[in-house]
């Protein structure tokens, strides 16, 4: 039994041993590199969203993979062959990703600036309300204080305090 096991084991391994790697073809229509990063950074950004608000993405209609594809004008099949023979040659693959984190921190820097200004916007319209808030509130104040005054000067002049004796 332990004869047949170790038998199986060199054969897998001499076999296995034999099997070399060879680098894809080319595709006949091979995304460039540049399209690539921007399918990329698309994917991060679909990938993200999904994990944030899944429940919109899918009350919108939007097929995260048929999306991308659509936007890039290429299919699941061009994009799965220009990947894998990207994927063979590390250091051009490498500078892809290198692009793609690139143009993924931009566009984060871009919308960090963009929340921090809508932050600053909202606290200086709320702080513009409870200013507001107070004049309207000061005001609707005075201006009791003179409808008062104005109905207790009205029928007899000044009222004058009661003095209980």
């Amino acid at each position: 039994m332990k004869i047949t096991h170790l038998s199986f084991l060199v054969l897998f391994l001499t076999l296995s041993s034999c099997y070399t790697f060879s680098k894809p073809e080319k595709p006949e229509n091979l995304i460039s590199e540049e399209k690539m990063v921007n399918v990329l950074v698309d994917m991060a950004i679909m990938s993200a969203s999904k994990g944030v608000n899944k429940k919109k993405l899918e009350d919108s209609g939007i097929v995260p993979a048929e999306y991308i594809y659509k936007r890039n004008n290429i299919d699941s099949i061009t994009f799965a062959e220009s990947n894998a023979y990207y994927a063979f040659d590390i250091q051009t693959y490498n500078g892809i990703y290198k692009r793609v984190k690139d143009s993924l921190f931009v566009i984060r820097e871009k919308y960090r600036v963009v929340d921090k200004k809508e932050k600053e916007e909202r606290a200086e319209k709320k702080s513009k309300g409870k200013v507001n808030n107070r004049e309207k509130h000061s005001q609707e104040d005075l201006d009791k204080l003179k409808n008062n005054s104005k109905l207790q000067d009205g029928k007899a002049g000044k009222i004058e305090p009661e003095i209980k004796d």
